[in-house]
């Protein structure tokens, strides 16, 4: 299961990072070279960009790649550090899978309304959706996450216990 998350969220993140790039040279290079801008460029990087961000949320939470502070970690208890691995877990998953529900309803609404963006006019329903997938796969992998002893974590990680 992890491979499949690693390569569709990989993929799908990847994909959009790529395309930010190209869009970004040539967007440039119309300026330059013939004094004319791609009609809408910033609308489609952030775009763009909410995917590459949100496709890459699950992978960064998978991979316990977030930023965190750590210094007094050797120091504390071994219960005690098991206990704030088990709440900050269950504290991202409660928080990532309400945001997905709050996001897939915003999608909703967005839905009904039609919502677009000002210039290209490009739905905005189907990237709040996709937000709300993603904050709730997140959510999921840290309740996966809970499975794992932490002990197990910080050994391949290279914290001396």
């Amino acid at each position: 299961m992890n491979k499949l998350l690693e390569l569709l969220c990989g993929l799908l993140s990847g994909v959009a990072l790529f395309a930010i790039m190209a869009l970004t040279f040539f967007d440039v290079i119309g300026r330059k070279a013939l004094s004319n801008s791609i009609p809408g460029s910033l609308e489609l990087t952030e775009l763009l960009m909410v995917v590459v961000i949100f496709g890459a949320l699950p992978l960064v939470s998978l991979r316990g790649e977030h930023v965190e502070f750590d210094s007094l970690d050797p120091f504390l208890p071994m219960w005690l550090r098991r206990a704030q691995w088990v709440l900050v877990h269950l504290l991202c998953a409660g928080v990532l899978l309400g945001l997905g529900w709050l996001m897939w309803q915003a999608g909703g609404q967005f839905a009904e309304s039609g919502e677009t963006t000002a210039q290209l006019r490009i739905l905005k329903a189907p990237f709040l959706y996709g937000m709300g997938v993603l904050c709730g796969l997140t959510g999921l992998v840290h309740l996966a996450l809970l499975r794992e002893k932490p002990h197990d974590r910080f050994e391949t990680e290279g914290v001396a216990l």
